[in-house]
C-alpha cells in the first residue's frame, strides 16, 4: 500500500509491510493506493481494534491502529499547539500603539517557532518509524510560533480575527470530514501527486519570498493584499485537499492493520493540514477587516 504522501511515504507500515497480498514475509497485505477494502469504505465503519499483534521490524506492536487511537493522539496534537499558542499570547507583552515599543521578543519567538516548526515537520515527513516525541516537539514550536503571529493579526486587524479563523478552522475540518464520508470520496494517484506537488511548490515559493524579504525585495505572495490573496484562497483549497488526503490514509492505515504507534503520523499530518488552514483563513479574514 505505497503512500504518495510524504508523511506516510516513509513508513514502512503504509508501504507494503502490512499491506493484501502475501509478501515476502508470508504476511498477508492489501491493496493500496485508494483500492477499496472489504468492510472499511466508510469511515463510519471504522473499528477500534484489538491490541496484542506481534512484533514487526524490530519494534513492539502494540496493536493496530483505530480510529480512537488517532482521536487521542490527534487530540493530544491540538492541544499542545493550542496550549503553547495561548501561552505564547499570555505571557508576551500586549502590542500598543506606541510608535517605539520594543516587540523584537515576539519577532524572536515566531521566527525561531517557525524555523523549529518547519525543521521538524522535516523530519517527521521522512522519518521512517514516527516518534511522538518529534510530533509533539513539533506541535510545541508550531504552537508559540501560531501565537506569536495571530497576536500581531489581533493587533493590527482586530476585530475578532483569531476567534473567527479558528472556528473557520475546526467548520472546515468537520465540513471535510462529513462530505468524505457523506459522498464517499475516492482518493486516486493523480490527485495524491497533484496535492503534494502543490504543497511543496507552496512551500518552496514561501521560503523564497523569506529570503526575499531578508533582502527587502519581498514580490507580496504572502501578504494580505493583492497577489497576496490569490495565494491565501489558493492555499485555503489546498489545506482542504490535504485534509482529504489525511483521511484516506488514516482509512487505508486502519484497513491495513499498521501498528498503533502510526496513529501519530496521522496526527501530525492533520495537524499540519489544520495549521495550514489556519493561517490561510487569517490572511484572508484580514483582508476584509482592512480599512
Amino acid at each position: 500500500m505505497q503512500s504518495n504522501n510524504p508523511v506516510f511515504r516513509r513508513s514502512e507500515a503504509f508501504n507494503g509491510q502490512a499491506t493484501g497480498q502475501a509478501n515476502a514475509y508470508g504476511n498477508q497485505t492489501y491493496a493500496g493506493n485508494g483500492g477499496s477494502y472489504a468492510g472499511y469504505g466508510d469511515p463510519a465503519t471504522w473499528g477500534t481494534g484489538t491490541p496484542g499483534s506481534p512484533t514487526t521490524q524490530g519494534t513492539e506492536r502494540r496493536g493496530p491502529m483505530t480510529i480512537d487511537s488517532v482521536v487521542q493522539a490527534s487530540a493530544i496534537s491540538f492541544a499542545v499547539v493550542l496550549v503553547a499558542a495561548a501561552a505564547t499570547w499570555f505571557l508576551t507583552p500586549e502590542i500598543t500603539s506606541e510608535p517605539n515599543q520594543d516587540l523584537s521578543g515576539l519577532f524572536a519567538l515566531m521566527t525561531i517557532g517557525s524555523l523549529a516548526a518547519f525543521g521538524l515537520s522535516m523530519v517527521n515527513s521522512f522519518k521512517r518509524i514516527v516518534s511522538p516525541a518529534l510530533v509533539l516537539a513539533f506541535c510545541l514550536a508550531e504552537g508559540v510560533a501560531l501565537g506569536a503571529i495571530s497576536k500581531f493579526f489581533d493587533a493590527q486587524f482586530g476585530d475578532h480575527i483569531v476567534i473567527n479563523a479558528v472556528l473557520g478552522t475546526f467548520g472546515a475540518f468537520i465540513g471535510t470530514l462529513a462530505a468524505y464520508k457523506f459522498f464517499n470520496i475516492k482518493v486516486g494517484a493523480k490527485f495524491r501527486t497533484f496535492v503534494i506537488a502543490a504543497m511543496f511548490g507552496m512551500v518552496g515559493l514561501s521560503i523564497m519570498e523569506l529570503v526575499l524579504r531578508m533582502f527587502g525585495n519581498g514580490t507580496g505572495l504572502f501578504g494580505v493584499s493583492g497577489i497576496g490573496m490569490i495565494t491565501a484562497f489558493a492555499g485555503l483549497a489546498l489545506g482542504i485537499f490535504m485534509l482529504i488526503l489525511d483521511f484516506d490514509m488514516v482509512e487505508q492505515g486502519i484497513a491495513a492493520g499498521v501498528d498503533e504507534r502510526e496513529s501519530w503520523r496521522a496526527a501530525f499530518g492533520l495537524t499540519v493540514s489544520l495549521v495550514w488552514i489556519y493561517t490561510n483563513l487569517l490572511r484572508i479574514l484580514a483582508f476584509f477587516n482592512q480599512d
